[in-house]
């Protein structure tokens, strides 16, 4: 397993489930009031129709929705900086933490402890993001259509490729035309399983059980923080070290 959605689908099951909705709210809530400084019509305004796009993928209620951009237009939201922080996890593992924070020496604090408690450690701002290829990225149920008919559907969208195996169809594009390929799969399929622009990692680094095991806290830790949006990495786990450490 490449990347960490399943670990993420995973933790997201174990998890204390109405705690973990009020986080995840909580920065949608978040990246929807700094998007509403462009404007509040999403028509016009690409980032905030993905906002509000990704916010209706998690069942965020409309009204939170609302609440959250008239913060933004109103100024509410203008002390959140975006940072983006880059390492190295345990086992080598390059990673790239995206955050928006009101108080750049707590965030970066934070990420860092998280990073030395947990085998890791930060680097320069560029030390790991040429590894990675920034994407839009969209998800599909396996039995939301056939391979043929998500790739002939994805490549009409605009989209750059398609995967399709037994855990569903995974879909990439530009990421300026990331809103634009989901409005054309939401049109024929239905809204997606999830979306969203990731960092996506050219090579990945096999990793054993211990520092695999070790690498999932950190994550955790770091998705845990309030700061924290994102987190990409480029490890690879076996199916079997993923049974073992989900049982």
């Amino acid at each position: 397993m490449a990347g960490h959605s399943k670990f993420k689908n995973i933790m997201h099951r174990k998890g204390a489930q109405d705690a973990k909705r009020a986080k995840v709210f909580a920065k949608l809530g978040k990246e929807l009031s700094i998007a509403a400084r462009a404007g509040e019509d999403p028509g016009f305004n690409p980032r905030l129709r993905l906002a509000i796009a990704n916010a209706k993928s998690q069942n965020m209620p409309n009204d939170n929705i609302k609440r959250a951009i008239a913060r933004g237009v109103g100024g509410d939201g203008e002390n959140y900086e975006e940072i983006r922080y880059e390492g190295y996890g345990p086992g080598g593992v390059a990673m790239i933490v995206e955050a928006l924070s009101d108080n750049r020496n707590r965030t970066a604090s934070e990420v860092r402890s998280a990073f030395s408690k947990h085998g890791g450690n930060l680097g320069e701002t560029g030390s790991v993001n040429f590894m990675f290829e920034r994407i839009g990225k969209i998800v599909y149920p396996a039995d939301s259509a056939s391979a043929e008919e998500m790739f002939e559907a994805a490549l009409e969208a605009g989209a750059s490729d398609v995967e399709s195996d037994t855990d569903g169809h995974s879909i990439s594009c530009d990421p300026n035309d990331f809103a634009d390929v989901r409005e054309a799969m939401a049109e024929k399929f239905g809204d997606p399983e999830s979306g969203e622009l990731e960092w996506k990692p050219q090579n990945t680094i096999e990793v054993d059980a211990d520092t695999a095991s070790t690498l999932f806290k950190l994550i955790e830790v770091l998705e845990d923080n309030d700061d924290v949006q994102s987190v990409s990495s480029n490890f690879d786990v076996s199916d079997e070290i993923m049974a073992q450490l989900s049982a």
